[in-house]
């Protein structure tokens, strides 16, 4: 097993381990009355993190780098042959993303180039039961049959041949573009990609684990497809940038690295110097190649601005003819087990440390709000105790004193229920402005309206200018929405003093909704389009299709920003009062079980003793309870560090 598969294997095992100790947590507090509405949902998300959490791998070069070889060596071997089409010159035609989803059967979907035309980014077409998922072309894919595989893979690289026109009319190609004349063949036809985007369904096993793999094209297409540098390589965990050490880094590998990689990705990229076999030269030592491969590693870093460790030097052909025949000499000489262990190394623990952050803040915040209502079930008992032990030896009278008393507080805070449920209409009222001020409809419209205006732009710094006023008006709406917020959080504060102050609560204070992290988005999604449209890359190509689309991608990435922020602020409009609101239910049944109480002794239906003999045990079970649900959560959260020093 490879390190990569092992590291895999325990990230999996770990999370299993985790839902397992929820699942148990979560039926416990249902026993016992401890699981409300926020619990419920703190819950939801903790299975939602790991159930569905992905690992996002992204391939990046310039075509004849052995990019689709270094992808079939290090996940394809076993099937003893190459999945992935890879053959001197250009092979990948489109971005490809492989993963699995065990809802799907094992399948190719393809997405036709046309589809370009449509003012629509790639991910609209992905969106379930969405009108641009017929557009889709699906090839059946049998694991069984690595033939098979090998033929249904070839429909990845398809490409058809069309006129200048036609090219430019689809955004890849133009008169003023340098390469120009290099893309025009004899018969004066254009080739490109058959296809936009390929989304390969496959039970690898890494897959099933949550692994995905993107391979992209070359810097042309990378240029001309704005999904791959606004959302797909963005987005990507860890960006491996493959290079070959008989070229060197070149003029296209280094814009690519520029323009696409090494601005946004540097802590999360990994460098490949692949094709180090081409320095083998049989009439030179070991010593001597080894020198020659260094040399090389230390051009590269120094080029590209990183550090030497983050450059690779392998052969992947090697690597992968050395799995094939179980050549374990050239296998430690292609050095690709290395690189394999680097990356899982990079990937695998800082992406289970995210997710263990993720779980402990969810576990913390549900295991803070069962022990609150322990802690208001734990301080009326023990009122309750004090008021019955002070009865021993006391007369009829005075029995019926504290009945009254009791009876008073009961009528006192049901007067503060009815001010308590006054407030909470003011909130319903707060909270209906502030969903109000981010409907997604206003967020599409001021979207279309830009976009109509940028239809007319074909520069650069008109387009950047456009962008920045709509990016102004986006990040209005999140900063009028977060004034509101404020106002908001201040009732809420105001109504958790009140109660904490009157009826004796120890609520903390409510956590404050917080809107930066999604302006911060708004401005790297800017960023990203002005990186994407630089001066040099408009100038020399003014295409009106390369704007659409771009604008397309871009207005997909923005509303998905607003998507979670509105389903964020959803979840704190709901979860923000429910602390306060389980307090006040759990203080108003102990005033009704208080004055229930007394009457029973009052009435002589029950004794004084058995009554505190009850609330006794009674308090001893609620202090056992909150053991029980530090052990629960420690069980949880412990898990991770548990599996990662296994895994070490």
């Amino acid at each position: 097993m490879t390190s990569l598969a092992h590291q895999f294997e325990q990230y999996g095992a770990w999370r299993t381990g985790v839902l397992q100790s929820l699942a148990e947590f979560q039926s416990w507090l249902q026993q016992y009355d401890l699981y409300d509405a926020t619990a419920d949902d703190r819950v939801q998300r903790i299975q939602n993190v790991l159930k569905s959490d992905r690992l996002k791998v992204a391939f990046i070069a310039e075509f004849s780098r052995g990019k689709s070889e270094l992808i079939n060596a290090i996940f394809f071997a076993d099937y003893g042959r190459r999945i992935l089409p890879s053959s001197a010159g250009r092979t990948t035609m489109c971005p490809t993303e492989l993963r699995y989803d065990e809802a799907e059967a094992p399948s190719i979907r393809l997405l036709p180039i046309e589809t370009r035309l449509q003012e629509a980014s790639t991910a609209d077409f992905m969106e379930p039961g969405a009108a641009g998922s017929s557009h889709w072309t699906t090839v059946p894919l049998d694991p069984s049959s690595p033939e098979g595989m090998l033929a249904a893979f070839q429909h990845v690289v398809e490409t058809r041949r069309v006129t200048p026109s036609v090219a430019e009319s689809l955004g890849l190609y133009h008169e003023n573009d340098p390469d120009a004349a290099w893309s025009v063949d004899a018969d004066g036809m254009v080739e490109i990609s058959r296809w936009r985007h390929a989304v390969i369904n496959f039970p690898h096993p890494l897959l099933r684990q949550g692994l995905v793999i993107l391979d992209t094209p070359g810097l042309n297409a990378i240029g001309t497809e704005p999904e791959l540098t606004l959302r797909l390589i963005p987005d990507a965990h860890v960006v491996v940038f493959v290079l070959a050490a008989d070229a060197g880094v070149t003029k296209s590998d280094l814009e690519l690295w520029r323009s696409h990689v090494g601005a946004g990705h540097r802590r999360g990229c990994l460098a490949v110097l692949n094709k180090i076999d081409g320095l083998w030269d049989p009439l030179k030592s070991s010593p001597e190649i080894a020198m020659e491969i260094s040399r090389q590693v230390r051009t590269t870093a120094q080029v590209l601005g990183i550090e030497e460790r983050r450059v690779y030097p392998v052969s992947a052909q090697k690597g992968l003819v050395a799995k094939v025949t179980h050549d374990e000499p050239l296998l430690v000489r292609s050095n690709l087990a290395q690189f394999e262990h680097v990356l899982s190394d990079q990937l695998i623990p800082q992406r289970r440390d995210i997710v263990s952050d993720q779980v402990q803040r969810l576990v913390h915040d549900v295991s803070r709000g069962a022990q609150q209502l322990l802690q208001s079930r734990r301080r009326d008992i023990v009122e309750q105790l004090f008021e019955l032990r002070g009865l021993r030896g006391k007369n009829h009278a005075m029995v019926k004193h504290m009945l009254l008393r009791v009876q008073g507080e009961k009528e006192e805070f049901e007067q503060s229920i009815t001010k308590f449920q006054a407030l909470r209409l003011v909130f319903g009222r707060h909270s209906a402005d502030i969903i109000k001020a981010l409907q997604l409809r206003d967020v599409r419209r001021t979207m279309r309206d830009a976009r109509e205006q940028m239809k007319e732009r074909f520069f650069s710094r008109g387009l950047r200018e456009d962008m920045e006023a709509l990016f102004d008006q986006l990040t209005g709406l999140i900063r009028e929405a977060d004034q509101k917020i404020a106002g908001l959080h201040q009732l809420v504060d105001s109504m958790y003093r009140r109660f904490n102050a009157e009826h004796g609560f120890t609520l903390p204070a409510p956590i404050q909704f917080v809107t930066s992290r999604y302006a911060m988005d708004l401005q790297e999604t800017l960023q990203l389009v002005n990186n994407h449209f630089g001066a040099v890359n408009m100038l020399t190509r003014s295409r009106p299709q390369l704007v659409q689309n771009a604008f397309a991608t871009m207005a997909s990435r923005v509303l998905d920003n607003f998507r979670d922020l509105n389903r964020d602020i959803e979840i704190w409009l709901k979860s923000v009062m429910t602390p306060l609101e389980a307090q006040v239910r759990e203080h108003q049944k102990q005033l009704r079980r208080r004055v229930d109480s007394i009457e029973r002794i009052h009435e002589a239906t029950d004794t004084l003793e058995s009554r505190i003999s009850q609330l006794e045990e009674v308090l001893n079970g609620l202090d056992e309870r909150s053991g029980r649900i530090e052990s629960f959560a420690r069980a949880i959260l412990e898990t991770p560090a548990e599996a990662g020093m296994r895994a070490a």
